[in-house]
């Protein structure tokens, strides 16, 4: 019996030395395998129990395994203390700024930067929430009765076509105009109120310079005890002396839409082309940007509102036509195409 634990006492000893000059985890393991694996030397110091009297094999069966649940904690520990030198090391020499701005460079260019429509997503936001807004969201797959029935379009109404829209097979739909979260606000906020919703909206579009299957709008409304068109006009024009920095040329104009009574398109002159006539504008001179109106009774009552007390006012704008003229992109479908040197304008 002394001679077995003594054999036991050795290895575990000599382990403790080499654990002392492992400083790599993959080293840990391969002590931990040659003295503890099944035909590690702590095991093959155990196989002589066999031969040991009955009365003894207790006591040294106990001790081995008491030898190598204190093996198996000092490996742990040092794969403990490997690893704290290493971040330790890591820190003292590998040490950088994570407030400092990055510069990074691919072929000689600076990459990374802002797409020009979040650029102009970011800038509506500040002019608006200075304005009193409230910036609101929803979801891009949309039921029917929050994009079509509750803002008053009617079930013949073309929009609902299956050329205007993406239909999902359970009977949803991709949003075709943020105007689809009006009714969703009306029903979280207390008016009076004022909203914003930027957001990706869906259509069915034949692809051209101007028109795009995926595009972003903005959404505005605002409810209150007395609005009327002239609310709406100067807000639309200080928002478009905001955004261009200047005085812009704008035309008002009938145009229907189903949530709006009366409703108007409020167009600009093209930028591309000074009002000459171009691809953008189709040859008109002008653009169509910012679709409003006074909201109609039916989407207020639709909202929870009483209509008899609360009158409203809504716009959309077209966020991919307004960095086209401030930036004199001349085909909508540069936003969607990862092109680097397109991208690179806007660093």
């Amino acid at each position: 019996m002394p001679n077995l634990q003594s054999s036991l006492t050795s290895v575990h000893n000599l382990l403790k030395e080499k654990i002392k000059d492992c400083s790599k985890q993959e080293d840990v393991e391969l002590l931990r395998i040659q003295y503890l694996g099944k035909k590690g030397e702590i095991t093959a110091v155990l196989k002589g129990l066999g031969k040991v009297d009955p009365k003894e094999r207790a006591e040294i069966g106990k001790l081995g395994n008491q030898l190598k649940n204190e093996a198996e904690t000092l490996l742990k520990n040092q794969i403990e203390i490997i690893q704290n030198n290493y971040y330790t090391t890591l820190a003292k020499n590998e040490y950088f700024d994570v407030t400092a701005t990055p510069s990074f460079s691919y072929m000689g260019k600076t990459t990374g930067s802002i797409h020009p429509i979040s650029k102009t997503w970011q800038k509506l936001e500040e002019v608006f929430t200075s304005m009193g807004f409230s910036i609101m969201d929803g979801p891009q797959i949309e039921t029917d009765y929050n994009n079509f029935e509750a803002l008053n379009f009617t079930d013949d109404h073309p929009a609902r076509d299956m050329q205007d829209t993406f239909y999902t097979t359970d009977g949803h739909l991709l949003r075709t105009h943020t105007s689809a979260v009006q009714v969703r606000a009306m029903q979280k906020l207390n008016p009076p109120m004022r909203m914003i919703v930027p957001g990706r909206v869906f259509r069915f579009e034949e692809i051209d310079a101007s028109h795009e299957h995926t595009f972003y709008q903005m959404e505005g409304m605002l409810i209150d005890k007395k609005v009327s068109v002239s609310n709406l006009l100067y807000l639309m024009q200080s928002l478009l002396k905001n955004i261009f920095e200047k005085e812009v040329n704008v035309r008002l104009r009938p145009g229907y839409f189903p949530f709006v009574e009366p409703g108007f398109e409020l167009d600009m002159e093209c930028l591309i082309c000074d009002g000459k006539g171009c691809s953008v504008c189709k040859k008109s001179g002008w653009v169509e940007v910012l679709p409003c109106g006074l909201v109609h009774p039916n989407v207020i009552k639709s909202g929870g509102l009483d209509p008899n007390k609360w009158q409203g006012a809504a716009f959309g704008l077209g966020l991919n036509r307004l960095v086209m003229m401030h930036n004199h992109i001349e085909d909508i479908r540069y936003f969607q195409n990862p092109n680097i040197e397109f991208l690179n304008q806007f660093n």
